[in-house]
């Protein structure tokens, strides 16, 4: 009985240990066939991307403007924005109180030196002074009197002092009087150009209260600052040119007139005062102008459009514009286009780097980097990397001006 049992524990455990191999060959054959199955799909799946790509219509060239690079005379200058302010031009009040009684002149009118402009009641002062210069001249004739008895020693010297001094006090009272009774009057102080005057006869003014704005045109202060590292650069007598908004495509000229010895400890620049002529009077203070300085010899720089010039952290580029080996002729590429859109030779583009120098308006020195004659990208950069191909549309051109004027549509 035992002896049984023993031969069928052996039997068992045969057949299990014959089963064990045959399940491990089944799973490595599931497995192989996984792998090739998922091969074959990515197989097939790379066949159709490229047949896909294959038959995609390759991206039209990008259309872009060219412009050449040129050598140009450039007068070297520097810029700034300046005040236009009066050679002589206050606002004038008076220092005492009162009632208007005459206003003399009307706004914008020509004034002269010392023209009585606008006149307070003054009947009283008046009266006060003629009442002093009467007694001024009773002092002097009794002075003159004096004075000869003095040579014929009639009477004393002491008696003599005593009318010379009463002589001398009277007319310093007179000539008090006459600075009282001369306050309540507005005189121009310099030849100008009267302002507008809202103040009318019976009008009662404080004293400080501005009764009109008197300006000097004929020539004109601008003041405009510039860094102190350009300050070698300026001296007195350099040609400066102003250019307004209010008056667009005209210019006035005029001549540096001082320096400012006191570099201003907050901004670090220099304050330079021109002086400019206005004979037509087109120039008023207050304005604000965008002021040239001419600065050193006139040179020939190579130069661009600012618009071709790509600025990146790691440096000023362009794209310099290839022209194919193979240069097909108008005609052919006209047959070509009939034919396919892809059998035209397009130019392409180099990424060149390039060093960069003045800028005048529209445009922008070139120091290093190219050679005259290259022709570059002036527009449509931002569509381009190196080697890409280009179709050139010169019929709307970026700016490339020297003097710009702002324009209004």
């Amino acid at each position: 009985m035992h002896s049984n049992t023993e031969n069928s524990t052996e039997i068992c455990t045969i057949k299990s240990t014959e089963k064990k191999p045959n399940t491990t060959k089944r799973m490595l054959i599931m497995i192989v066939l996984v792998l090739l199955l998922i091969a074959t799909i990515v197989v097939i799946k790379v066949v159709l991307v490229k047949k896909m790509i294959a038959q995609m219509t390759p991206p039209p060239p990008a259309v872009v403007s060219t412009a050449k690079a040129t050598y140009q005379l450039w007068q070297p200058v520097l810029t700034a924005v300046g005040t236009l302010r009066a050679v002589h031009g206050t606002d004038l009040a008076l220092d005492t109180n009162g009632l208007v009684t005459e206003v003399n002149i009307k706004s914008g009118d020509a004034v002269k030196k010392d023209q009585v402009l606008l006149q307070l009641r003054n009947a009283e002062d008046v009266a006060q002074l003629r009442q002093l210069e009467s007694s001024a001249a009773l002092a002097q004739v009794v002075f003159s009197r004096v004075e000869k008895e003095l040579k014929t020693a009639a009477i004393s010297r002491a008696e003599y002092d005593t009318v010379a001094a009463d002589l001398q006090a009277k007319t310093a009272l007179v000539e008090q009087q006459r600075v009282i009774s001369g306050k309540k009057q507005l005189r121009a102080p310099f030849d100008g150009y009267a302002g507008i005057i809202t103040v009318n006869p019976g009008t009662y003014v404080n004293a400080g209260t501005v009764i009109v704005t008197l300006q000097e045109l004929d020539l004109v202060f601008v003041d405009f600052h510039l860094p102190q590292r350009q300050l070698g650069q300026l001296k007195v007598g350099q040609k400066v040119t102003l250019t307004l908004d209010a008056y667009v495509g005209k210019t006035f000229v005029g001549a540096v007139n001082a320096i400012n010895p006191k570099i201003d400890d907050n901004t670090r620049n220099v304050q330079i005062e021109a002086s400019v002529p206005n004979p037509d009077h087109l120039l008023l203070p207050g304005m604000y102008s965008s002021v040239t300085i001419d600065v050193g010899d006139t040179k020939s720089l190579l130069t661009l459009p600012q618009t071709a010039v790509v600025f990146n952290p790691y440096g000023e580029t362009v794209f310099v514009v290839k022209q194919p080996n193979n240069q097909t002729s108008e005609t052919e590429n006209q047959a070509a286009t009939a034919n396919s859109s892809s059998a035209l030779v397009h130019p392409v583009v180099q990424q060149v780097f390039i060093t960069t120098g003045v800028r005048r308006g529209d445009q922008i020195a070139i120091m290093a980097g190219l050679y005259e004659g290259a022709e570059v990208v002036s527009s449509g950069q931002l569509k381009l990397k190196n080697g890409a191909s280009i179709t050139i549309d010169n019929s709307i051109l970026p700016a490339n001006s020297a003097n710009p004027t702002p324009q209004e549509h």
